[in-house]
Formats: structure tokens, sequence, C-alpha cells
């Protein structure tokens, strides 16, 4: 059975299109800014940077999750991609995992936060639409991947102002999970540190088993520092995560090592007072989700800034 869904994303003049979802299909996450940017990739990772092309206006990003284990990439993004060729927009770019970039790739384009969006590093798939209308140019991209349980794909699109229904159109059923939490991490980043008294990390990227933290740059160390800077006589605490696997002690200190590493780049890359920072490592004793998917395993694999002053 499939779904008709309508995106509140894609206007042909006056006519929104509609993309069929598979009816096992549950929209995680979505949000819309307006006005945004998005710079979608349209070229391979380099040691140079991400080639992009940057669309600006009603920026709205989804997250859907199909519960079906032997789905491939392909199938995920073959119906999606004849779709959206039917309504006029032209394939730009097209990716697999590696020959994308692979890590690089993953972490210098925008994914939203596991749960709701997964990404398998050895399993993905990326591609990038672009479509010119009487009301301006759009972009949309679609990324792909899967768990051991269920098969993921993010949306992402930039378009004009007003260019599709509210999202409350969707059928009740279809709406995201854990709408609260997606409304916060729309919220400026100060507001969301001192009214929940922490903020995840969520772009930050380190090798499998490693504390260096990658090259970077972060926007949300951009974050960090612009709220430090602003309150010098405020501090943070800087405390890594992790998933369950291997033993608490390990956990506990890679964990540490790991909020370090982005201490110190804090301190050498934006200038910021060690008197402001602590790092500290809780392992896998504080999880936001369930150890026993993937998708839950990486959500908890994560650096956390928390609000430490209390005045």
């Amino acid at each position: 059975m499939l779904r008709a869904v309508v995106l509140a994303l894609l206007p042909l003049q006056a006519t929104a299109l509609t993309l069929d979802m598979p009816g096992n299909a549950t929209l995680m996450s979505e949000s819309v800014t307006d006005p945004d940017s998005y710079d979608m990739p349209t070229a391979v990772w380099t040691p140079t940077g991400l080639p992009v092309l940057t669309g600006t206006g009603e920026v709205r990003k989804q997250a859907w999750r199909i519960k079906a284990s032997g789905l491939t990439t392909l199938q995920l993004l073959q119906p999606l991609g004849a779709q959206l060729t039917e309504a006029g927009f032209e394939r730009v770019f097209t990716c697999t995992d590696d020959a994308c970039g692979g890590f690089d790739f993953r972490f210098a384009t925008e994914v939203i936060p596991a749960p709701q969006m997964y990404v398998d590093l050895g399993d993905f798939r990326f591609r990038a639409f672009r479509r010119d209308t009487d009301e301006g140019s759009e972009l949309l991209s679609l990324l792909a991947s899967r768990s051991s349980s269920a098969g993921f794909v993010q949306i992402i699109h930039v378009g004009p102002t007003g260019s599709g229904p509210a999202t409350e159109s969707a059928a009740p059923a279809m709406r995201p999970a854990r709408a609260d939490t997606a409304a916060a991490d729309d919220a400026p980043f100060a507001q969301r540190l001192e009214t929940e008294g922490r903020v995840v990390l969520s772009d930050l990227a380190f090798e499998t088993g490693s504390a260096q933290l990658g090259a970077g740059p972060f926007a949300s160390l951009q974050d960090v520092a612009d709220y430090l800077l602003a309150n010098p006589t405020r501090t943070v605490a800087l405390v890594g995560h992790t998933d369950t696997v291997g033993g608490l002690d390990g956990n506990i200190a890679l964990s540490k090592r790991r909020a370090g590493s982005v201490l110190e780049r804090l301190v050498t890359n934006y200038d910021i007072p060690r008197r402001q920072l602590d790092a500290q490592g809780m392992g896998y004793l504080a999880p936001l989700a369930s150890n026993l998917s993937d998708e839950g395993r990486e959500a908890n694999r994560r650096v956390e800034v928390i609000l430490t002053s209390t005045e």
C-alpha cells in the first residue's frame, strides 16, 4: 500500500507535488524555517572541500523511517526520484557511500540527528535535484540509508516563500515523532541552552573508536564560542557519551577524551578561556535512546554542552 503525502514543499506554479511514500513509512521529524538557506552538495567530497549549490527561501527538512529490513538504498530512493523527475525536477548529482566521500561527505553535509535519521557510513545513497519555475528555483536532496531493521530517507527542500500548504495538512499519523524536541532544535542556541540547560552538539564527527575530533568546521562549536564570548562570566561542561559496546570504564575514558578534544578545539581555534570550560565523560550511563538498535546507538554517541553557571 502506498501513502500519498503532500510534502508542502514543491509548487509548480499553483500545483503542489504529492509524493507516494510506502504505507509503512513514518514521518520522524519535520521542520520549516523561512527565510533560511541550504547548501546542497553537487559533487563528491575532496580534501579541498564539498562543492555545493546554495538555495535561499523556505527550507523544509523531513526524516522518514520505513519499517522494512530488506530494502536497499536504491529501492528506497528510486520511486521518489522517478516522481520528482516526472514533476519537472532535474537530477544534478548522485553518489553512494564511499564514492561520495564516505565519512567526510556524511559530516560535511546537513543530516537530521539520530534517532530521527540514521546513516550507516558504509551504506548510504545521496541524490540532488533542481527545478526552475516562474516563482523561482527549487533545490531538493534525498539521502537514504538503513539499519538492521528499517530504512531511512531524509528530504531537504528549499524554495520560494509559501511554497506549499501548512504542515498541519498532513494526516495526524504522519506528524513528526518527538515534535517537542524538533521544535526546540529550531530555537536559537542560546535559548535552548538557557531553557533546557543542555544542547547536543550533533554535527561533531569523530573517527570510529577515536577521540580525535575531525577537521570541521562545525557550526555547533561556533554557536558555543559565540555564546561564551558574549557571556564571559558563564561556564559550561562538555560531556561525552557512548553506546554500550565495550566495558563501562573504557567507554567513560573514551567519552571524556572526546569531550577534551572538543574543549581543546574551542580554546585553540575560538580563543575561549579555559576557565569557562570543563570536560567530562559519562560513557553509556545517560542514553538518549535504546542501545538495541543501530539508530539508537548512533544517537547515544554524542558530546553535549551543559550550562554549569547558576546565575
